[in-house]
């Protein structure tokens, strides 16, 4: 396939480049589009043709359920099986445009690929300009995983994109990077008590503060593999570098000397340690690489895929990695690094 790359500056878009993307989606092809989160792969979510598409290029299981896009409430209409009560309402006003994913019952005209034969739909509203004019352009609403083949670390930036993708779409947006770069929180409100199905960009604490401390819990799947999943990455091992990865999990002084006892076994020297600000320099022998500080995680997120694809660059042999805290934007964090680990994890 001979994938179209066109360069769009947010901030000052070129309308007739979009309205290409805009006809391919009609036309019930597939584009990369950027987002807030991270970098999407887009086609018509209202047709089986074109999500089928999304499958085949990523290499993606048709049992992972997708997440649709829209650019208004009133798209959300047709997808619907009931009107929007006031929990939804509240949620919608709060984090929309924006990291948050809300799962309803769905109505018969969402084609059964996008769910995976489930009988919800996940919708969001992207808060990125070139993703919300694209499906008013096309006006249709879009569905869009992340960009990346099934089971990699999702793309934040272009070049992350077209490293996986030039040859599998039809178009590719080059935009800048992703400003959130973790994927959406994935908040199931067909349940009496609102559902955490996948922490992300939209807190516990901030989705507390508008349903109450009662009103939402996190599921107990959120840490473990699920045979049925609800919301994407949930039963795979995803955002996977080529690297081994091991999670190091205990006090800090723990971590540290497990990490240098490895570093100094090694007889092949490509070792990679994931790290923080803080213990960057503690580790000499190994690739080391910073996430960020401890005290802003919302930075370490956000710089994760990255991280797991400049290792994959070097051509480590297997990584370290120091466990963090999972408060707030913490727990984003450590839910993708232990699905990028396959809960590969040891506590010292």
């Amino acid at each position: 396939m001979n994938t179209e790359i066109v360069e769009l500056n947010e901030q000052n878009i070129d309308i007739e480049k979009l309205k290409r993307a805009a006809k391919i989606i009609v036309n019930l092809g597939t584009v990369v589009l950027p987002t807030e989160t991270v970098y999407g792969l887009g086609a018509n979510a209202l047709s089986s043709m074109a999500v089928k598409k999304i499958f085949l290029a990523k290499g993606r299981p048709v049992d992972n359920p997708l997440i649709v896009h829209v650019c208004s409430i009133e798209m959300m209409g047709d997808l619907l099986q009931d009107p929007l009560d006031l929990r939804a309402k509240k949620l919608i006003e709060a984090f929309w445009p924006g990291p948050l994913t809300l799962v309803f019952k769905r109505s018969d005209k969402v084609p059964l690929e996008v769910c995976a034969n489930l009988d919800t739909v996940a919708i969001r509203m992207p808060d990125h300009p070139i993703a919300l004019k694209l499906i008013e352009l096309a006006n249709v609403p879009i569905a869009a995983p992340s960009a990346n083949v099934s089971g990699k670390p999702s793309p934040t930036m272009a070049q992350h994109v077209i490293q996986d993708m030039d040859g599998r779409v039809d178009m590719i947006i080059s935009a800048d990077r992703s400003r959130i770069g973790v994927e959406s929180t994935v908040l199931d409100i067909s349940l009496p008590v609102a559902l955490i199905l996948r922490p992300g960009g939209v807190t516990l604490e901030q989705l507390q503060k508008v349903l109450g401390k009662e009103g939402v819990s996190l599921d107990n799947m959120i840490n473990d593999v699920v045979d049925k999943p609800r919301s994407p990455g949930m039963k795979y091992t995803h955002y996977a570098p080529n690297a081994t990865l091991q999670i190091v999990r205990g006090d800090k002084e723990n971590i540290i000397s497990y990490i240098k006892g490895k570093i100094y076994e090694s007889v092949s020297g490509f070792i990679g340690v994931l790290c923080s600000d803080e213990t960057k320099s503690e580790y000499q022998g190994a690739h080391v690489i910073s996430i960020g500080s401890v005290h802003r995680l919302e930075q370490g997120a956000s710089n994760l895929f990255a991280v797991l694809r400049e290792f994959d660059q070097i051509g480590v042999d297997v990584i370290y990695a120091e466990a963090f805290g999972e408060d707030e934007m913490g727990l984003a964090l450590m839910n993708r690094l232990k699905k990028a680990a396959g809960f590969n994890i040891v506590d010292v």
